[in-house]
């Protein structure tokens, strides 16, 4: 079975995801931006009940961090955690396959070769890509 790990920057908070995502996915909505302070988020998504969180956090509309160092480490919308792929200890071994929210990419900003593309959310009835 596959374990995911991750954790924040002074590794106060460490989580452990055990088999494979639901889904891998980039997002460029306002809210993704506005929160990583980045062009866009990316992050594995996993059932709730496959992810153990270990670590006092803070959290603010379902996003979760470190209230020591500050570091965003995951978001929780419904029975869904999705651990940021900059938190994961190897994050070559999730990949994203879709890219969200695509109305509101940076133009400077390529789309990413191989990914589905959604101008907005993706289909919310389908826990996959």
């Amino acid at each position: 079975m596959q374990h995911t790990t991750a954790s924040c920057l002074c590794g106060d908070v460490t989580l452990t995801a055990n088999g494979h995502p639901l889904r891998v996915g980039i997002c460029h909505c306002k809210d993704c931006q506005k929160h990583h302070g980045a062009a866009f988020y990316a992050a594995a998504i996993f059932d709730q009940k496959n992810v153990k969180i270990v670590g006092a956090v803070h959290s603010y509309k379902g996003r979760h961090f470190c209230p020591r160092c500050g570091s965003s480490v995951f978001a929780q919308s419904d029975d869904e955690i999705e651990i940021h792929l900059g938190a994961l200890d190897s994050p070559n071994d999730n990949i994203p396959t879709y890219e969200g929210w695509t109305s509101r990419r940076a133009e400077w900003l390529t789309a990413f070769e191989g990914m589905t593309q959604h101008k907005y959310g993706r289909d919310e009835d389908d826990r996959s890509d």
